[in-house]
Order: structure tokens, then C-alpha cells, then sequence
């Protein structure tokens, strides 16, 4: 991959020919259409990964043993040229070379140490493909005490105190799903690690191993939270957390209809706007950041809210500055007429799939057809003649 010479107006001026070029450029299926992905099946952010890849424009070889993994996703599973291969065999493991010569990107996410029995580690496919980005997702990392060990999404938001600022003060600390663990610190740092290892490569022709650590990943998120918490103008305590949902203007309320609806009014304009609204009193505004006063809000709040249902809500406050958004479930967002407009979604078959992110001007991304991988390798060069 190398740099396109195109620069937006924040950054280096075009000339009027480059700039000419840049408009009648037609898209090219994917900033990163062209690039070689092999991807050995694993669970959760590994896949994930490589879908936004595919998305994107990459075409992506998948490895896949004869047991699969276990979890069918006709989502995440998308976009994939898929090959079923047992790299235990000696033939199946020499395929697997040949076919990471072949490739730009490698994604595997096994416990460290698994590819290299297999005779698939870096050191062995990066001496045949020195270009090789070679991309490894793990829970603890490649090194570390812990790093042998079994993990989930659980455990590393909680060694990295992101699950202890979570839930309700009274309760155990509630995960959030697998979406600050495996996908916001795994997944997307491992496709933000491979896309900056890609750039260095289109300058100096080498490829590295990209060690993406959930851990390290969730921690780099937590990093604007603890430094604001460091200043004392945020607290991570749950009983205080102004955005765990301790603060009655950033939190989720019941409507009349057993649905709940979502205030982000962190902004004293806009919980002005929100009291408006909602007819309270306008003498609450003034306690707004009061921890004391909390309780008393949160109260008042929670009465006023259990007089209309969710969609009386939010007739009365969607669109305003009042930061106001329905809780809608997973079935009913691809409905609401925002995500709508944008087009936010596409039907597959029988599945609402969600389009590509983020969204280019040029080269937009799209969502590939899955296909045989054997056909795939093929086209890369790869001989097969000794798989069954």
C-alpha cells in the first residue's frame, strides 16, 4: 500500500491537476481494495477485525479447521472467501505458508505460543514473506504472567479497572456486553495497529507483528476517564460517576409503558432545555452539579418521566437540544427513522446487517460476498494440489 499524494483542505493543498485527478477517481471497491488478508478462524474480536477489513475493500482468505469455532455469525461472518484447512497435517500446514507468502495481512487470535507448534509462527512466514504484517489478538498479550492463562472479556476490563466503574453502586460491577473488551480494546486496536504497521511498510517495504492486547487496548481507553478522574472534575466511583449513571441528567429512566428513554443533558444549556421540556421546576437547574442534591433529582426525575410512555417522550423531546434518545433494542433500531435516513442498514437475506464504518467519500466500503477460498488462493498462486 502506498500513500495516494491526495490530502483534504485542513492538510496539504492540491495542485489543480491533482486536485482534478482526486474528483474523477471512481471508487475502487474500498480504500482498501487490493489488499491480501489471511485470516485464521478464531472467536469474537478476531472475526471482527477482519470483517471491518473486508468492509473496507480487503478481500479476505479465511482459514477455517474442519470443527469451525463454534459460533456462526451470519454478520461478522460476512465478506470471507473461506477454505477449510487442517494446518495440524504437514500438507495443510505447507498450504497455510505458501498462502501467508501470498498475503499482506495474517490475523490470528490463539493463546500465544499455538501458532508457533504449528510451525506457523512469525518467525517462519515472515522469513519466506518479510512484508508480512502479522497480526495477533489475545486477552493478556503475548508476554505477561497472566499471559498463558484462560481469559474473557470479563476478566480484562477488570484487571484494567474499566468493569469497576460499571453498574449500580449497590450491585456487582455489570459487564457491558463484550463491547469494551474484546471489540472496543481488541478488535479495533488490532485493525488500527495492522492499518499503521500497513503505512510504515509503504515506506520502509517491512512487515512487523502487531501484538494487540485486550488489556492494553481497554486501558488505552480508559485513559481520558482516568485522566479527567485525576483532576477531580470526573470521579469513577459508581456512587458518584457522572457518566456511570449516578448523575440524574446522564442516566437512563422508565417510562409510563415499562420502556426507558436516555438523558445526556450533561451541558447546564441543555439540562435547562431538558427541564423546559419536561415542565420541572426551573429552580432544580441550579443544583445540577450538587452531588448531594442527586438523590432529590433522581427522584423528581424518575416521577416525571413515569407520566408519559416512551414514544409520548419522545414526540415531545427527540431532536431538541434536551440530549434525548429512546433505549431501543437491538430488533427495533434498523426502524427509527434517523439510522433510516442514513442508511444505516442493509437487509442480507433475513438479516438486517449494518452498513460499513466509517463511511468514505471516494472510496466508499461495501459489504463483499462471501465465496470459496479455495478459489481465492488460487487467484493468489497458492497450489492446493495435495489438500483433500
Amino acid at each position: 500500500m502506498h500513500g495516494s499524494g491526495c490530502y483534504g483542505r485542513g492538510g496539504l493543498s492540491l495542485t489543480a491537476n491533482q486536485d482534478e485527478t482526486c474528483k474523477q477517481s471512481s471508487p475502487s471497491g474500498g480504500p482498501l481494495a487490493g489488499l491480501r488478508v489471511l485470516e485464521f478462524l478464531s472467536i469474537g474480536p478476531g472475526p471482527h477485525c477482519a470483517m471491518l477489513l473486508s468492509d473496507l475493500g480487503a478481500e479476505v482468505v479465511r482459514i477455517q479447521r474442519p470443527a469451525g469455532n463454534g459460533w456462526p455469525n451470519p454478520i461478522v461472518d460476512r465478506g470471507r472467501q473461506t477454505i477449510t484447512i487442517d494446518f495440524r497435517t504437514t500438507d495443510g500446514r505447507d498450504a497455510c505458508i505458501e498462502a501467508a507468502e501470498k498475503a499482506d495481512v495474517l490475523i490470528e487470535g490463539f493463546r500465544p505460543g499455538v501458532m508457533e507448534r504449528r510451525g506457523l509462527g512469525p518467525e517462519v512466514l515472515m522469513a519466506r514473506n518479510p512484508r508480512l504484517i502479522y497480526g495477533r489478538l489475545t486477552g493478556w498479550g503475548q508476554q505477561g504472567v497472566l499471559s498463558h492463562a484462560a481469559g474473557h472479556d470479563i476478566n480484562y476490563t477488570a484487571l484494567t479497572g474499566a468493569l469497576a466503574a460499571m453498574g449500580r453502586p449497590s450491585e456487582p460491577p455489570r459487564p457491558p456486553l463484550n463491547l469494551v473488551g474484546d471489540f472496543g480494546g481488541g478488535s479495533l486496536f488490532l485493525a488500527f495497529g495492522i492499518l499503521a504497521a500497513l503505512w510504515e511498510r509503504s515506506k520502509s517495504g517491512c512487515g512487523q507483528i502487531v501484538d494487540a492486547a485486550i488489556v492494553d487496548g481497554v486501558l488505552s481507553l480508559m485513559s481520558t476517564l482516568i485522566g479527567v478522574a485525576a483532576t477531580g472534575s470526573l470521579s469513577l466511583e459508581r456512587e458518584r460517576s457522572l457518566l456511570g449513571g449516578a448523575a440524574p441528567f446522564y442516566r437512563c429512566y422508565e417510562c409510563k409503558d415499562g420502556r426507558h428513554i436516555s438523558v445526556g443533558a450533561i451541558e447546564p444549556r441543555f439540562y435547562a432545555k431538558l427541564l423546559e421540556l419536561c415542565e420541572v421546576p426551573a429552580a432544580l437547574l441550579s443544583a445540577q452539579y450538587d452531588e448531594r442534591g442527586w438523590p432529590q433529582l433522581n427522584e423528581v426525575l424518575e416521577k416525571t418521566f413515569a407520566t408519559r410512555t416512551r414514544n409520548e417522550w419522545c414526540s415531545l423531546l427527540e431532536g431538541t437540544d434536551a440530549c434525548f434518545a429512546p433505549v431501543l433494542t437491538a430488533g427495533e433500531a434498523p426502524q427509527h427513522e434517523h439510522l433510516r435516513s442514513r442508511g444505516a442498514f442493509v437487509k442480507i437475506g433475513d438479516t438486517e446487517h449494518q452498513l460499513p464504518a466509517p463511511r468514505f467519500s471516494r472510496t466508499p466500503g461495501s459489504i463483499a460476498q462471501n465465496g470459496d477460498g479455495k478459489d481465492a488462493l488460487e487467484r493468489w498462486g497458492v497450489s492446493l494440489k495435495n489438500l483433500p
